[in-house]
């Protein structure tokens, strides 16, 4: 360990209570994805006060603070952190004004990273960073609520469901040559690295009938129930023809049911994401829904209004990398280490800036439950947030020191998907419509 290293670990143990009542204000504030207004005002306020400059309101609630700016042109790392949280009411640290709790852990992810500017911010320690250090909040990276997000799209004010898409889309992410991400995991283990992930599109779909009185004269009404049930079940019926190694997850919600028990109901919505581990398997799945919906209104008489957004992209395998090995043994000696493999089917956006760029993932442990369940639960915050803050600082030493030559040979060998982000962008419209089937 060196004089830096040691430096970077006594500065956020040295905050290590500050650290943490920034994590549990924000596990107890938890806010839904593009509405994190008050999460993303704590996140300025801790930037502000360490004398970064700030960018704010980038995709609605997202947020860059930097440092070393001179040094940007040699080479430019980001930390992505995320704001939002999930709706589950249930869970023991819900916000009671939004029903939203972060059972995924992106409170941590939050905390990590306004610790590690708390370090990296030290002038005999930023004066060894050979590069641009960008602390950057994210919103809505938890796909849902897409009717929400289509009155967003409505107004003008978004045109992805995702907050990295559209972050990417606007441009926010050109001035980043690299990024440094975290995610929260059950157990103890440090995880570095990450396997492969699902991909997806979202949907709308409104059934739209007549309404009539349920028991008087039935027989005047459409049913636009009984048309989405028939569409689920012809979905149902789909899911044999899904190829096992793709991966295909289709699991739609009924947001609206109809008005009133004895009207018949004359509109339902129905939301799914239909995801697979690749952009081939998610559009053959996608268009099977559709397919679904189709019969089940063309059955029942009724009308059905179908609209697709993109979602993300597949998460790509990375190895790992052997800074952010090296932060792991550094920040917890008696932790075990491992490296990511394997395929998971869930999605995120990361996947989307990786098509762009060099990502790389860490996860660190001290929680238990399952993610997205009302069981999850904190039970080591120094796993959950120090260990955290401090792999996000070793990592960015470990990227940046010595003309920070280690980034620029990263950079320099990644082979991106798309060359910038307009050409990502054109990609992502191809699944930008709306059908209308009368």
């Amino acid at each position: 360990m060196d004089q830096t290293e040691k430096l970077i670990l006594e500065a956020i143990d040295q905050h290590r209570d500050e650290i943490i009542e920034f994590a549990r204000d924000i596990y107890d504030h938890g806010e839904l994805g593009y509405k994190e207004f008050n999460t993303a005002e704590k996140f300025i306020k801790k930037m502000k006060e360490l004398g970064l400059r700030t960018e704010t309101g980038l995709a609605i609630t997202g947020t860059k603070a930097y440092l070393n700016e001179e040094k940007k042109d040699t080479v430019s790392l980001a930390f992505l952190g995320e704001l939002d949280a999930l709706r589950i009411p249930e869970h023991a640290h819900a916000n009671p004004e939004t029903d939203a709790a972060h059972c995924c852990g992106h409170h941590a992810q939050m905390a990590g990273i306004f610790g590690a500017a708390l370090a990296l911010t030290v002038p005999e320690i930023a004066e060894k960073l050979d590069g641009q250090v960008v602390f950057f909040a994210t919103p809505a990276e938890e796909y849902g609520e897409i009717g929400f997000k289509n009155e967003l799209r409505a107004q003008g004010k978004i045109k992805y469901g995702g907050g990295k898409c559209e972050l990417l889309r606007i441009g926010a992410f050109d001035d980043i040559d690299l990024c440094i991400t975290h995610h929260i995991a059950p157990g103890d283990d440090i995880i570095v690295g990450s396997g492969t992930g699902n991909g997806f599109v979202s949907k709308v779909i409104r059934c739209l009938g007549k309404a009539a009185h349920a028991a008087g004269t039935p027989e005047q009404g459409v049913n636009a129930l009984s048309a989405a049930s028939l569409g689920l079940q012809a979905l149902g019926l789909n899911r044999e023809t899904f190829r096992d190694e793709d991966c295909v997850r289709v699991h739609p919600i009924i947001t609206k049911g109809g008005n009133l028990v004895n009207v018949v109901p004359d509109e339902v919505v129905v939301e799914t994401l239909v995801r697979a581990k690749t952009i081939e398997a998610f559009t053959d799945a996608a268009k099977k829904t559709d397919r679904s919906f189709h019969a089940g209104a063309t059955a029942m008489g009724a009308k059905v209004e179908i609209t697709t957004l993109p979602g993300y992209l597949p998460t790509l395998a990375e190895e790992a990398l052997p800074e952010l090995k090296r932060a792991a043994e550094l920040s917890a000696p008696e932790t075990n280490v491992i490296e990511a493999s394997g395929h998971t089917g869930g999605s995120t956006d990361v996947g989307d800036v990786q098509h762009l760029m060099p990502v790389y993932t860490f996860n660190t442990g001290g929680v238990k439950g399952g993610l997205h369940q009302v069981e999850f639960e904190v039970t080591d915050e120094e796993e959950a947030y120090i260990v955290t803050a401090k792999m996000f600082a070793l990592g960015a030493y470990g990227l940046l020191k010595e003309k920070a030559a280690r980034s620029r040979e990263l950079v320099k060998n990644y082979k991106p998907v798309f060359e910038n982000s307009a050409k990502y962008a054109e990609f992502m419209d191809q699944f930008d419509s709306k059908e209308v089937l009368e």
